[in-house]
């Protein structure tokens, strides 16, 4: 797509949580995708990627010329630094584009055995300057990571004042955290969230106690499932590109490694198209993108800090989340064409929508569903290999969506 030559295109950045999803990110218009190992990042419970399958990880990234950058992240203990600069040393060979970090002494592993790879500072370093980002460049960081709780009038100020490239969080969950620094997993189970063991206390559903009163707890109920009060809401800024944009971002990730496969792809779709358009027309705002991103499991969307903290609209009556559609199915191939790998339920008769890249997307009617031996099925179940008849433009890796029955 032609470019305005005024306006920079900015790098999309998308979680990658397996090998399956990684692929997934690719193909759905990744610029760079983030991983990490089982190791020294903060999603001890995702997907991570061993060595073997960070060589293959990096093979693929490559063809695509996709960029791959590896969460170290965690804070570490003086203990740990030993087993570090052995993984650095596997690591040395597989060329990644980036180290994600946050701890200063795992920046100065870096430099002593990996001495000329990237290093990019998490948003666990809680970056809210010029300053801080001017110190990290020193420190040899060639890209930070924008602390949540900055305004946009914030983030304009560091263009001019730092030369260090910047990266913000456009998409996803927000924790009841200073720039996702959380105590209350480890304060409440031993579970560090600062170490990739995130328990998520702050979604459970808690009651108020009053202190003579040990034996009896009071629901703060909106609802009857209870108050989530510590929930955020979710971020949100697919129509706050432009702003960001004309800030001088230089790269808008996506939160989500632990998310679905379906979040991935449809996130990835709606921020690609909306990046290469923006970066044409920063005023062409298609309503279609927040129509396609309320169509994935989500707590209401916000805008976070972004427009100033008097407004900060962060925490909501009922932040629950929110499901219009299930995700009921993923494209494959083989030697006999086209299959359906089932994830949910779905029948005969229902009206589903396949969706790919490039916003394509297509609703038909499902007129009959077959397994493998050609017999006829009443509706395809999760993990089931199915043949239905798609759409023409179906390709391998697109997935089918089903809108639920309204209550």
């Amino acid at each position: 797509m032609p470019q305005n030559m005024n306006q920079k295109r900015p790098e999309l950045l998308l979680p990658a949580g397996d090998m399956h999803k990684l692929k997934t990110a690719i193909r759905f218009g990744a610029d760079a995708v983030y991983l990490g190992t089982a190791d020294f990042g903060l999603r001890a419970h995702a997907g991570n990627f061993d060595i073997d399958q960070l060589r293959t990880a990096r093979q693929l990234t490559h063809e695509a010329d996709v960029a791959l950058y590896l969460t170290l992240n965690a804070s570490l203990r003086p203990d740990e630094f030993s087993d570090l600069e052995n993984l650095l040393e596997e690591l040395k060979t597989l060329d990644l584009d980036a180290y994600i970090i946050a701890d200063p002494g795992v920046l100065a592993t870096i430099r002593k055995v990996d001495p000329h790879r990237s290093i990019h500072i998490s948003t666990q370093s809680n970056s809210c300057n010029p300053q801080t980002a001017e110190f990290w460049r020193c420190c040899g960081a060639s890209r930070i990571n924008l602390a949540r709780e900055l305004t946009l009038d914030d983030i304009c100020g560091f263009a001019g004042q730092t030369e260090i490239e910047l990266e913000c969080f456009v998409h996803g969950a927000m924790c009841v955290a200073h720039s996702g620094r959380c105590l209350l997993s480890t304060a409440l189970l031993g579970r560090s969230a600062n170490r990739g063991d995130c328990a998520q206390p702050c979604r459970w559903n808690y009651a108020l106690v009053e202190e003579t009163r040990l034996g009896e707890s009071f629901a703060i109920e909106e609802d009857y499932r209870g108050t989530y009060i510590m929930n955020s809401r979710d971020l949100c800024l697919v129509e706050q590109l432009p702003q960001l944009l004309a800030a001088g971002i230089d790269s808008f990730k996506v939160e989500g490694r632990m998310k679905s496969l379906y979040y991935l792809a449809t996130t990835a779709r709606v921020y690609r198209d909306a990046i290469d358009r923006l970066s044409v027309e920063p005023t062409d705002i298609d309503p279609l993108w927040r129509e396609e991103l309320a169509k994935v499991s989500h707590r209401p969307y916000d805008t976070g800090f972004l427009f100033g903290h008097e407004d900060a609209k962060i925490h909501a009556a009922d932040t629950h989340y929110i499901r219009t559609h299930d995700f009921v199915g993923f494209i494959r191939r083989d030697e006999n064409g086209l299959w359906v790998e089932g994830r949910n339920r779905f029948l005969v008769g229902d009206e589903i929508e396949l969706i790919g890249p490039e916003m394509r997307q297509q609703k038909f009617r499902v007129d009959e569903i077959k397994n493998f031996a050609g017999d006829l099925l009443p509706a395809g179940q999760p993990n089931s290999q199915l043949r239905l008849q798609l759409p023409d433009w179906a390709e391998a890796g697109d997935l089918l969506r089903l809108k639920r029955a309204t209550k």
